[in-house]
């Protein structure tokens, strides 16, 4: 309960130092910083899901290069 109450003081204060218009853009701006490090952290798990692939397939790819070379020559 005491967390609710010095949630509410902290917004009525922001809004009586900074404004409505401020406080509205500083939530937004929150909200998107919050957003941006989701999409960081899928970006992250792709990579690092993409690598794990790589390496998988690496050993297929070198054998495959090798006999298209050996097939030119």
């Amino acid at each position: 309960m005491l967390g609710i109450y010095v949630i509410i003081t902290l917004i009525v204060l922001m809004v009586a130092y900074a404004g409505m218009e401020e406080t509205v853009q500083l939530f937004a701006y929150v909200d998107l910083m919050i957003r941006w490090q989701w999409v960081q952290f899928r970006m992250f798990m792709m990579r690092r899901k993409l690598e794990q692939q790589l390496i998988k397939d690496l050993p297929n790819f070198n054998k495959l290069a090798k006999e298209l070379k050996d097939d030119q020559r």
